[in-house]
């Protein structure tokens, strides 16, 4: 046997050796595969985790985007244009104007120039302030809803490392929702009057010296328009248009929305605050003041098909009177604030392909200049 072993030890060496490093390989590879099994498995469940983050997210931004659709923009759009019908109603100068024809003698010749006069003014004032109010409620609303989109992503993310399923938690509350969705009805009970004053001030001025007798066609009445809103946004500070939209201080709008509220704790809404102050920042951006430039230049257009429309284009390319067209003028108003299943004009600025990418880096918190 000693011979033997004497013999063959360097065989059984080398076997032992082999099998020995064959079963440390196996024992590796197997720790390898069931390692990679189950980086894999968590690979898996952190894909599937995200999917079902993504998919809550998503059903939430959806709804607050329904809400925003459905209730916020539709009530917004029928109260702001009840406002305009009632700070510029126009109806006691036609009627007064209407006595007048049928009865020459009740009005002197200075006391109907000074009627038309009025009209003039009050009939393109009511349409560009119609026109600027429908514009930037719309995208104020669009704003809100793409910041509340990007809340309701990062506290969903948050909420996956807390013991409650992202389906239990309330990620914004509904308090705080509310009024800050309603807060987009400051423009119409806040920010009306100086609006209105503000716009009819440089309507005054570019109107100034036209007579009824001179005839408009469709390029003057575009650059009127242009001149009005021109003249208007370049009053004042760069952005002092914001404080029609909303409030300067965040704590304005919370005081009002919660003074009816008993035993309110104001000190509470902090989250309401962020989204006003998140709010007001992006409204007071330079992109934004581009935004709002490039979505009014489309307005005024799509406006300008439907008064072409009413009129009739070849009227109004070889020019009317401007005593014929301020009628139209004023009926072209309602058209602005029509039903929001079809908003069309609002409809035709989210679709400018700047605005569209604006909202998608705004949703994404990304730079957007």
């Amino acid at each position: 046997m000693w011979e033997l072993w004497r013999r063959h030890r360097r065989k059984v060496y080398l076997t032992v050796g082999v099998l020995g490093s064959s079963y440390l390989l196996y024992r590796l590879y197997d720790a390898h595969i069931r390692r990679r099994s189950e980086l894999e498995r968590e690979l898996a469940n952190e894909r599937e985790n995200d999917e079902l983050i993504k998919a809550q997210m998503q059903a939430h931004f959806e709804n607050i985007q329904q809400i925003a659709d459905t209730t916020t923009l539709p009530h917004a759009m029928l109260y702001l244009s009840s406002r305009v019908a009632e700070e510029l109603d126009i109806m006691h100068l036609t009627e007064r104007l209407i006595r007048g024809k049928g009865q020459p003698n009740t009005m002197t010749t200075s006391e109907k120039l000074e009627l038309w006069d009025r009209l003039k003014i009050l009939s393109f004032t009511r349409m560009v302030v119609s026109l600027w109010a429908m514009t930037m409620l719309s995208l104020y609303i669009r704003v809100q809803v793409n910041i509340l989109g990007r809340h309701l992503y990062i506290d969903t993310a948050r909420d996956l490392g807390s013991s409650h399923l992202p389906e239990e938690a309330d990620l914004i509350d509904r308090n705080e929702l509310q009024q800050f969705l309603a807060s987009a009805d400051f423009l119409s009970n806040y920010g009306m009057s100086t609006l209105i004053s503000n716009m009819q001030a440089a309507a005054s001025e570019v109107l100034k010296g036209k007579q009824l007798k001179d005839l408009f066609n469709s390029t003057v009445v575009h650059e009127t328009v242009v001149k009005i809103l021109d003249i208007f946004m370049s009053m004042g500070s760069p952005h002092h248009w914001v404080d029609y939209i909303m409030p300067e201080d965040a704590r304005f709008y919370k005081f009002v929305a919660f003074s009816d509220s008993a035993g309110t704790n104001l000190s509470d809404v902090t989250k309401f605050d962020q989204l006003m102050v998140e709010t007001r920042a992006v409204l007071s951006s330079v992109e934004f003041a581009n935004i709002v430039d490039i979505s009014l230049k489309r307005a005024v257009e799509a406006l300008m098909e439907d008064i072409n429309a009413q009129l009739g284009e070849g009227n109004l390319l070889s020019g009317m009177p401007l005593a014929k067209i301020l009628p139209r003028i004023a009926q072209i108003t309602p058209i602005l604030f029509e039903e929001p299943s079809n908003k069309r004009f609002i409809q035709i600025i989210q679709n400018i392909p700047e605005v569209e990418l604006f909202f998608t880096l705004l949703y994404a918190n990304m730079p957007i200049s």
